[in-house]
């Protein structure tokens, strides 16, 4: 008799229905493996659960808390507990704030959802890369070998080091490169300007800052020549008030600068709207808007937008009204008494677009022949801008990041004046896109804060390390100083990481890698064993927004306040950032330095912060928030609910009061400065934070490497690095869940690959002089020739000859940022080909973790 049972004849004989035999053929099929017969009886039911005890939802503590990074939002994450365990994330039902309900929803007072980023959270948290506790290093810098030790002989270790440093090497001796990666709220902050760390290095007296931000810095200085301010947003809702949207670099789908940006774009779209995309790749936000893709060759978008600006001056389509009334330097007519007398200023726009000054007019052919755009449709997509009112040009951060990326953005904001469509419902102003104004600070931030001794460009501090002191002040983009050490070059020594996987996102890692080794000390402070990390002499462990108190501020878009409380304690022997330098300044400096940094707290507060947290906070919210922002919500209201969000008398236009009621903008002039009063005076470039010429009117200005560069001889194809979906910047990139709806890859054209003999999936090396990175390869029509699209932000895994089996783009990048700052991501040349050199993709298919370095005793 066959010892396997016939379950289609068992199922007859016994009489049972497919659903009561289905629960049954499990067990009787792991019998008739092992090659047995059993007798079947039923009657009590299998119950299977995934652990011990598996609580219910009823069971559950709820709270109330946000996102913490720069992914588009900070949005609201309610975390549900079981013990001190965080179970599960769900997000803003309406139900959390003041009169709220569930379901409730809509344009005054719109839910507050977290994107898959922030839902996918709880993997972080609980992730095996999870730092717990200080560790120091014991092998080569860079080789990732650490040992565990006590917070007391870390900050031991720390403390002394920082003193000799300054010491030996001055007060530029450390460098400070905090950001808004890991640590982000009003109390618990990293930042360059405002952050914690800034305040505690500048008060001990050792502080080279770094002043250009990556994400935006030609947009942030843009704006601050042609509006004088970097508040240029409008709040999203003005968004589905749109005739035409121009989304210039921008999508969305990935990287959107608002949590509901999404919704009123569809609002738009519903109403009528018509979008456009100019973008080397069809992106997601294409497909979902039905947009009229543009393909243009990186790093030529100013051209693109000269040629726009030739055709509507030649047709006379300009808003001649506003820009008699409004800007200055956009034509003869609005130049400057003082222009004739000035250093490098006496050029306006509108000659400079039909060729008076150079003899070469701007026409869309011309923009033609550099920007790979049809003239057709450059005069097409010009004139639909100028006739259709109002009309929303967004232009987005990407095509700024490139060689002369603050050319990219002062033009856009020239076509946005021209037309009339700034301080307008439905129109945009938009470069940075601030917009609504939030309390940001909640701890000390007084006559100490933001104190340096040198500040430089962020991209350059390995250039300055590496060539110390034979450097010129033009290199790094020195910053002036009021003082007798102007210009003097610093000299750094060490570095401090704080909420920042900067080693793993600044530009051209290999030079970097080369500046590190010069280093004496390297400090990281995380949550999560980054790539910085293994580079650093000392990782600190550093307590998450859910285990510390805190308030979420929105990021770039929105108005609300989100409370943070201390959802779990802290896992392992992690700290808050503030209980860090609270102790190292009693450490360095005893009662004086640390009740001057933190003035509320006693050298109790490392091991017991709570109270004064909350008195911090409390102190925030009475005195600057319902004091200064009309709030009628109190201190432990606002707690009970979690979230409070603000209603506007109006939709937030930016610029709406200058338009309409006459105040002047914040320029020397009151006017939108097309022509930059400060850029006109300038004489002396060299002593000045930019180092070289910027003209002081908007123009194109070729870059140092593109599709029009003899260098394609070397290397044919640009390559551009955008955000993904999937992480935000490095962080998420060890989160499984997401790891499992992408791969890192690089996207090449279908004609390109066929070309070369690539296919789908195959590993592929892509190099430069600079460094050489090794990815699968995505094959697509969705991408333009000539054009390679490789993800920023994933983990470097460097091998023995350098070159990085992760695929991060920045191995590729060059270092040499523009005069006013941008980073120049997207600048750049480089070569593919098919490879057998090794592809690591990461450790979630590997199924190993990063934390076996720490797994020593010595």
């Amino acid at each position: 008799m066959s010892k396997t049972l016939d379950f289609e004849n068992l199922e007859q004989r016994l009489n049972l229905s497919r659903r009561s035999f289905l629960k049954t053929t499990a067990a009787g099929a792991g019998i008739a493996a092992a090659g047995g017969l059993m007798e079947l009886k039923f009657g009590k039911e299998a119950k299977a659960f995934a652990y011990e005890p598996y609580p219910l939802d009823n069971e559950l503590e709820t709270v109330v808390t946000s996102c913490a990074h720069n992914c588009g939002s900070r949005h609201m994450l309610v975390a549900h507990k079981w013990k001190d365990v965080i179970v599960r994330l769900s997000t803003d039902d309406g139900r959390y704030q003041r009169g709220g309900y569930f379901g409730k929803d809509g344009n005054e007072e719109p839910q507050l959802r977290a994107c898959l980023r922030g839902r996918s959270y709880r993997q972080r948290l609980y992730s095996a890369e999870r730092l717990l506790y200080p560790m120091m290093r014991v092998g080569e810098r860079g080789e990732g070998k650490f040992k565990r030790v006590s917070w007391d002989e870390a900050l031991t270790f720390i403390a002394k080091k920082m003193v000799h440093l300054k010491n030996t090497y001055g007060p530029t001796s450390i460098l400070d490169q905090s950001y808004a990666g890991a640590s982000y709220g009003v109390l618990h902050k990293s930042d360059q300007i405002e952050g914690l760390l800034g305040r505690f290095l500048g008060m001990f007296g050792a502080r080279t800052s770094s002043w250009s931000v990556p994400s935006y810095q030609a947009t942030t200085t843009s704006s601050r020549w042609t509006f004088g301010t970097i508040r240029d947003g409008n709040e999203d809702d003005t968004y589905a008030e749109s005739k035409l949207m121009i989304m210039w670099g921008w999508n969305p789908a990935y990287t959107f600068h608002g949590g509901n940006t999404f919704m009123y774009l569809r609002m738009a779209k519903q109403r009528g709207c018509k979008f456009v995309i100019i973008d080397p790749q069809y992106t997601d936000s294409a497909a979902a808007y039905d947009a009229w893709w543009i393909p243009i060759k990186p790093n030529t978008d100013a051209a693109m937008m000269a040629g726009m600006a030739h055709y509507i001056f030649t047709n006379n389509l300009q808003d001649q009204e506003f820009i008699d009334k409004f800007c200055m330097g956009m034509d003869e007519g609005t130049m400057p008494e003082w222009a004739p007398q000035s250093a490098n200023g006496k050029e306006n726009f509108k000659d400079y677009i039909l060729g008076k000054y150079d003899g070469q007019p701007k026409t869309p052919e011309w923009a033609s022949r550099i920007c790979g755009v049809p003239a057709k449709d450059i005069k097409k997509l010009a004139d639909m801008y100028a006739k259709t009112k109002p009309a929303a040009l967004k232009a987005s951060w990407a095509p700024g990041r490139n060689a002369y990326g603050e050319q990219y953005s002062r033009m856009a904001a020239a076509l946005q004046a021209m037309t009339g469509n700034i301080g307008k419902l439905g129109g945009c102003a938009e470069g940075v896109g601030k917009g609504w104004h939030a309390e940001a600070v909640a701890y000390p931030y007084d006559n100490y804060a933001n104190i340096w001794f040198q500040s430089i460009k962020s991209d350059r501090w390995a250039h300055c390390v590496l060539n110390y002191p034979n450097v010129k002040r033009e290199e790094i983009g020195l910053w002036p100083r009021q003082d007798n050490t102007d210009g003097q070059i610093p000299n750094i020594k060490g570095i401090f990481w704080q909420g920042s996987d900067w080693f793993n996102q600044l530009t051209n890692i290999n030079k970097e890698i080369e500046a590190i080794k010069k280093l004496e000390l390297v400090v990281c402070m995380d949550s999560t064993i980054t790539p910085s990390g293994i580079w650093a002499d000392v990782l600190l462990p550093i307590a998450t927004h859910f285990e510390r108190h805190d308030v979420a501020l929105p990021w770039y878009k929105g108005h609300y306040y989100i409370h943070r409380p201390k959802v779990i304690e802290p896992m392992g022997e992690s700290k808050t950032d503030f209980q860090v330098f609270t102790e190292l300044a009693y450490r360095i400096g005893g009662d004086v330095f640390g009740k001057a940094y933190n003035p509320k707290a006693n050298r109790d507060y490392f091991n017991v912060n709570d109270n004064v947290d909350e008195a911090y906070l409390r102190e925030w919210w009475e005195g600057k928030v319902m004091h200064h922002q009309n709030v009628d919500m109190s201190w432990d209201e606002f707690k009970k609910h979690g979230v409070y969000k603000f209603k506007l008398d109006r939709p937030h236009v930016a610029f709406q009061d200058q338009i309409e009621k006459g105040i002047p903008f914040k320029t020397p002039t009151g006017k939108i400065e097309i022509l930059s009063s400060e850029l006109a005076n300038i004489e002396d470039w060299t002593k000045t934070k930019y180092g070289y010429h910027i003209p002081s009117i908007p123009k194109w200005i070729e870059p140092w490497e593109s599709l029009n560069s003899p260098k394609t001889k070397k290397h044919p194809f640009h390559l551009i690095s955008p955000h993904p979906r999937w992480r935000t910047h490095s962080i998420f990139n060890n989160c499984a869940w997401l790891r499992e709806t992408y791969e890192q890859e690089v996207t090449i054209n279908a004609a390109d690959a066929k070309k070369l003999g690539i296919k789908m999936g195959d590993i592929v090396e892509v190099w430069n002089d600079r460094g050489k990175v090794v990815v699968p390869v995505y094959v697509t029509e969705r991408c333009m020739p000539g054009v390679l699209v490789l993800h920023e932000g994933v983990w470097m895994d460097r091998d023995e000859n350098g070159v990085d089996r992760a695929g991060n783009p920045d191995f590729l990048t060059l270092d040499n940022p523009s005069p006013a700052g941008a980073f120049a991501y997207n600048t750049v040349l480089c070569n593919i080909r098919k490879t057998d050199l090794e592809h690591r993709p990461g450790w979630d298919k590997l199924a190993t973790s990063r934390a076996h370095v720490f797994r020593r005793d010595d």
